[in-house]
C-alpha cells in the first residue's frame, strides 16, 4: 500500500473508533492491497470490490440482502468477531481467516471472509515463497503411500523432508509423536513448513498459506474439527508457539485424539496473541469420494465419511457453534492478560448476556475491562476474560475460574467499568481476608 492509502486507513479506523492490533492491521492492510478501498458498514446492493468493514451484525433478512450484494471481489472484515451476533453472516461466507485479539491495544478477534478462494489461488500461483514439504510415517510400515507423496512433491519441484519415525504403534502416529516430529523439523529447518499426511499426494503446488502470510493454517473438517492432516506453519513467533503448546498438551494427555489437543492449543494461544490464522479450503484437505477431488491440491487417502470426528460427543456440542464462526468460545477464555505483578494470584471476569446486547456495548466492555487491567492490575498477575451467551457458559466460566483459584468476577455488557476497577476489588480482597484472620 502507498502512504496514502495507509493514510486514509487510519483515518476510516479512527473514524469508526476501531481499535485494531499490530497483526490485525496488517491483515487489513494486506486485504485492501488485494481487494481496494475499504469502506465501513457499507451492506448496500452490488458492490463490486472492496473491503467491507462490519461493525454490527446485520438481521437475518439483512444479512441475507448483503450476501447477496457481494461478489468474488469483495472482502468482508468483522472487527468484534468475538461476538455471536455475527454467527449467522459467516455461516453464509467463504471463513478465510480469523486474527487473535492483543491485550488492550486490539482486544478484539478479527474474522475476514468472502464469496469463495478464487481470488487467492489464482494470486498465490506467483508467489515465490515456498513451503517445505514435510511428513513422516511408522518405522517398518509399507512406505507405498510415502513414496506416492514424495513422487507428487518431487514433480512440483517443492523441498521435501518425509521421514520414518519410531512409533507405539506400528501403523499410525500418535498426537505426541506427530508434535515432537514438527518440533524437531521447525529447528532443523528455516523456510516455513507444511506438515501433509503420508498417503496424501500434492495435485497442485500448496502455495495459498505462504502467500497469505499467515502464521497458522489448516483445516476445519464439517467447519468446526480442526485436522492435523494438513498443518501449515509460517516462520514467526506466535506460529511456534501453538506448536511448542500443542507439543506440550500431547505429551501431558498422550491418549487423547489429535484433533482436539490441536484446537486446544490454538484456542490457548489465540487468546494470549494474535495468532493468525488461515482456515484453508477443503482442496487442501480433500478425501478420496469428495465432489471435488479432481480439482484437489492436496488428495489424502481417506474415504469421504465422518469416522474422523472425535470419539467425545461432549466435546462436538462444546465447541461446535463457536470454531465454525472462528471464535474461541464460551468455554475457553476469549483473552488472556498478564502482569508484571509478583504474585501468583489470578482473575477471572465474566461477561454475561452478550446474547441479549448490541456488538457496541459488548465491545465496549471488553475494551474497559483489558484498558483497566492495563491502567492497574490490582496486583493480579493474570487476568483471564471470558464471553458467556447463556448462564451455562457462565456456569462453565465459573467452574474453570475456580479450579484455578482464581478470583471471579461477573459483569454485563453497559456495566461501568473505572480504571481502578481491578484495584478496588484486589482491596476488597484484602479486607475479606483480614476479617477472617482476625474476627
Amino acid at each position: 500500500m502507498t502512504d496514502e492509502t495507509h493514510a486514509n486507513l487510519d483515518r476510516l479506523l479512527q473514524s469508526g473508533g476501531l481499535r485494531l492490533g499490530p497483526a490485525q492491521r496488517e491483515r487489513l492492510g494486506r486485504l485492501v492491497s488485494q481487494y481496494g478501498a475499504p469502506v465501513l458498514d457499507d451492506v448496500g446492493n452490488g458492490r463490486r470490490n472492496g473491503v467491507v468493514i462490519l461493525r454490527e451484525p446485520p438481521s437475518g433478512a439483512a444479512a441475507e440482502l448483503f450476501y447477496r450484494s457481494l461478489n468474488p471481489g469483495c472482502a468482508v472484515v468483522i472487527p468484534f468477531s468475538e461476538n455471536p451476533g455475527f454467527d449467522f453472516l459467516k455461516s453464509k461466507l467463504t471463513e478465510f481467516g480469523t486474527v487473535g485479539p492483543c491485550g488492550a491495544d486490539g482486544p478484539h478477534e478479527m474474522w475476514w471472509g468472502g464469496i469463495g478462494w478464487s481470488k487467492f489461488l489464482t494470486a498465490a500461483d506467483a508467489s515465490a515463497l515456498r513451503p517445505r514439504i514435510v511428513s513422516c510415517h511408522p518405522r517398518g510400515a509399507d512406505e507405498t503411500s510415502s513414496l506416492r507423496l514424495r513422487q507428487s512433491i518431487d514433480r512440483l519441484r517443492l523441498d521435501c523432508h518425509i521421514e520414518a519415525i519410531e512409533t507405539q504403534l506400528s501403523d499410525r502416529l500418535l498426537c505426541f509423536e506427530k508434535a515432537e516430529f514438527m518440533m524437531r523439523m521447525w529447528n532443523k529447518y528455516r523456510e516455513p513448513l507444511l506438515f501433509v499426511e503420508a498417503g496424501a499426494v500434492l495435485r497442485e503446488a500448496p502455495l495459498l498459506p505462504s502467500f497469505l502470510g499467515c502464521d497458522v493454517a489448516l483445516h476445519k473438517w464439517n467447519r468446526w474439527e480442526m485436522s492435523a492432516r494438513t498443518l501449515y506453519l509460517g516462520r514467526t513467533g506466535r506460529a511456534e508457539q501453538l506448536l511448542r503448546t500443542w507439543q506440550q498438551l500431547a505429551a501431558c494427555h498422550p491418549a487423547i485424539w489429535e484433533g482436539y489437543l490441536l484446537d486446544q492449543a490454538w484456542s490457548l494461544t489465540s487468546s494470549q496473541v494474535p495468532l493468525d490464522t488461515v482456515w484453508l479450503p477443503r482442496s487442501y484437505h480433500t478425501l478420496k469420494g469428495d465432489l471435488g477431488a479432481m480439482r484437489a491440491t492436496i488428495l489424502h487417502d481417506q474415504q469421504t465419511t465422518t469416522l474422523e470426528l472425535g470419539p467425545d460427543p461432549g466435546f462436538a456440542g462444546m465447541v461446535r457453534a463457536a470454531r465454525r464462526a472462528g471464535r474461541t468460545g464460551a468455554r475457553d477464555a476469549f483473552m488472556v492478560m498478564t502482569s508484571k505483578a509478583e504474585t501468583g494470584k489470578g482473575i477471572a471476569v465474566i461477561l454475561r448476556d452478550i446474547s441479549a446486547s448490541d456488538a457496541g456495548a459488548i465491545a465496549a466492555a471488553v475494551e474497559a475491562v483489558t484498558g483497566a487491567y492495563a491502567a492497574d492490575c490490582g496486583g493480579y498477575g493474570r487476568l483471564e476474560l471470558s464471553l458467556c451467551a447463556w448462564q451455562d457458559d457462565v456456569g462453565a466460566a465459573r467452574e474453570a475460574a475456580a479450579q484455578a483459584r482464581y478470583r471471579i468476577l461477573e459483569i454485563a455488557p453497559g456495566q461501568r467499568i473505572a480504571n481502578d476497577f481491578f484495584a478496588a476489588h484486589a482491596s476488597e480482597d484484602a479486607v475479606m481476608t483480614a476479617r477472617h484472620l482476625f474476627p
